[in-house]
């Protein structure tokens, strides 16, 4: 199977390691991994901040960059959701629409992949220690992500996951609210914080790097013992 990878902006830039360790697993189930040089951003934060036609000019790249007829695969819900839902708003009734449409039933968030594509939730991973689980609002609201990076964690030899309270809850990064609302931001990262600190885990897991990269801030900020680890390095840890 050929799956393209899409590699969002700050991963690219600040995570590289979780992108090689997707790539790492995909490869392990046997799938062909594919990358374009090419690629650059989906074009979200454009669209946030109000830009709509310069993110327009953006997404199209985005499309034409992964043309064809092969699955994509991200390691951002964020992203993904983005594509799967402000697509079509943003192309309606244009001369893109059908490979708009095309293009977001193509393209998958990693865990979801793992479990609804290729039927694998096993891969020989192993982590000691307790965790907990972060859902994403993209994740959880977009591309309604919830029981498949919890089964895939639930298979790591030595982890064991604990639910923290109000899990579904925003963790208070939201791209530019994080910056325009500071206090509010800081206020909700340090609510989510103390709730994972709260069920005794040494680690707080997610699918979206971007969460964890504002959580991980505040942790170290206050310096706490808690460790943010995106669910590509839990899956292709001790193997």
């Amino acid at each position: 199977m050929n799956v393209q990878i899409f590699i969002p902006c700050f991963i690219d830039q600040l995570y590289p390691e979780t992108a090689f360790n997707m790539v790492k697993v995909l490869e392990k189930a046997g799938c062909n991994v594919l990358y374009n040089k090419n690629q650059t951003c989906c074009g979200q934060p454009a669209f946030n901040a109000g830009f709509w036609e310069e993110s327009k000019e953006v997404c199209t790249k985005f499309i034409n960059d992964f043309k064809g007829a092969d699955y994509i695969v991200a390691p951002s819900a964020s992203c993904v959701g983005f594509i799967r839902n402000y697509y079509p708003k943003l192309f309606d009734n244009s001369s893109l629409h059908n490979k708009v449409i095309q293009t977001g039933d193509r393209i998958f968030e990693f865990s979801e992949f793992l479990i609804k594509v290729l039927a694998i939730d096993r891969f020989g991973a192993t982590l000691e220690g307790k965790a907990t689980y972060h859902d994403s609002c993209a994740g959880l609201r977009e591309c309604k992500i919830k029981k498949e990076p919890r089964r895939l964690l639930k298979n790591v030899k030595g982890l064991e996951i604990v639910e923290m309270e109000d899990v579904e809850t925003c963790c208070g990064f939201g791209g530019t609210f994080a910056v325009k609302f500071e206090p509010i931001s800081a206020a909700m990262a340090d609510q989510k914080v103390n709730h994972a600190l709260a069920t005794g885990a040494k680690y707080i897991i997610s699918t979206d790097q971007s969460c964890l990269m504002h959580l991980d801030g505040y942790i170290k900020h206050k310096g706490y013992n808690l460790q943010t680890l995106h669910i590509a390095d839990v899956l292709a840890n001790g193997w």
